[in-house]
């Protein structure tokens, strides 16, 4: 039996999630040897870098992913935390120009071969800084992305479809030389079983509009118009097809004692690997680091690596 590989993604969102009026922020953690999303509190991080989260070293330690991704850091430099750069030789810190604003993480064990923190054609650079970044391993690339947030009143809904248009051309592209494994916080719910109140948000909250549930779907299932475009998978809801599970919780309102959530978090891979996934989890126990939970797969090792 082929070796399996943790991809581990801890992320995290503060509980507004820039101004959502629901829960638009989500902590996943990826164990196909990637991991995925962080806890409210930076991954454990202050602003300056140092831990703050008892409870999110205890996790990394007890989930020990090859690759660890977090998402809404919110760091300004790189931080000087003995668990993380003990841990993972190879750490990439993507800060937004915004002080304490922002900002994506990929923590790896392994080293991959290049590492890119762009969205290729997006008008506003500095609009990307902090929000996505792309690692080449030998047989994949790793996206981790915390996706632009609609906005509260759908506000910065324009920006979104912006985000969205340039990224599907990114990851066709991508997914044309190698396959994909996509993470983090993708700031949508794309279907009604992945909210706990979808009639009286539909097309009234960010995360769950026409315009992003649809783009979504069209990385899924490509139209006919994108001639030759591969499909890719959402690996939890292929999965779980009609379970209702939540990546993240307001603090407001006791949502997550009432079950009221969003699952805006996941892993979303090439479909011609989808095989190669042997578990993917939303971890529903943990609970205090964040208004997001871990979201986890475990992959083969030789896809990642590009070993047979």
């Amino acid at each position: 039996m082929p070796p399996k590989r943790k991809v581990a993604v801890a992320l995290e969102s503060p509980s507004d999630n820039e101004g959502s009026s629901q829960s638009q922020s989500t902590t996943k953690k990826a164990k196909a040897k990637a991991q995925e999303r962080q806890p409210a509190d930076t991954g454990g991080l202050a602003p300056n870098g140092q831990p703050t989260n008892k409870g999110f070293k205890y996790y990394v330690e007890a989930e020990d992913p090859d690759l660890l991704v977090l998402t809404e850091t919110k760091v300004n430099g790189d931080p000087k935390d003995d668990l993380l750069n003990c841990r993972f030789d190879h750490r990439t810190w993507s800060i937004s120009d915004k002080k304490s604003y922002s900002g994506t993480a990929v923590l790896s064990k392994h080293k991959p071969i290049s590492v890119s923190m762009d969205l290729p054609g997006h008008p506003d650079p500095n609009h990307v800084k902090g929000r996505i970044i792309t690692l080449e391993f030998g047989g994949c690339y790793v996206v981790a992305t915390y996706v632009t947030n609609a906005g509260q009143g759908l506000k910065t809904l324009s920006e979104k479809n912006t985000w969205n248009q340039h990224f599907t051309t990114y990851i066709r592209d991508l997914d044309k030389k190698k396959p994909v494994i996509w993470m983090g916080d993708l700031n949508v719910a794309p279907t009604a079983k992945d909210l706990a109140n979808p009639k009286s948000n539909w097309n009234k909250t960010p995360g769950y509009t026409k315009d992003e549930t649809e783009a979504f779907e069209h990385i899924l299932n490509p139209p006919e118009s994108e001639q030759g475009a591969e499909k890719f998978v959402d690996v939890w809801r292929q999965r779980h097809p009609d379970d209702q599970h939540y990546t993240y919780f307001s603090y407001r309102f006791n949502c997550r004692s009432k079950g009221i959530g969003w699952r805006l978090d996941m892993f979303v891979v090439s479909e011609r690997i989808v095989e190669k996934v042997k578990m993917c989890e939303i971890r529903s126990e943990i609970y205090g680091a964040s208004d997001h939970v871990p979201v986890v797969m475990e992959i083969e090792s030789g896809l990642v690596m590009g070993m047979p």
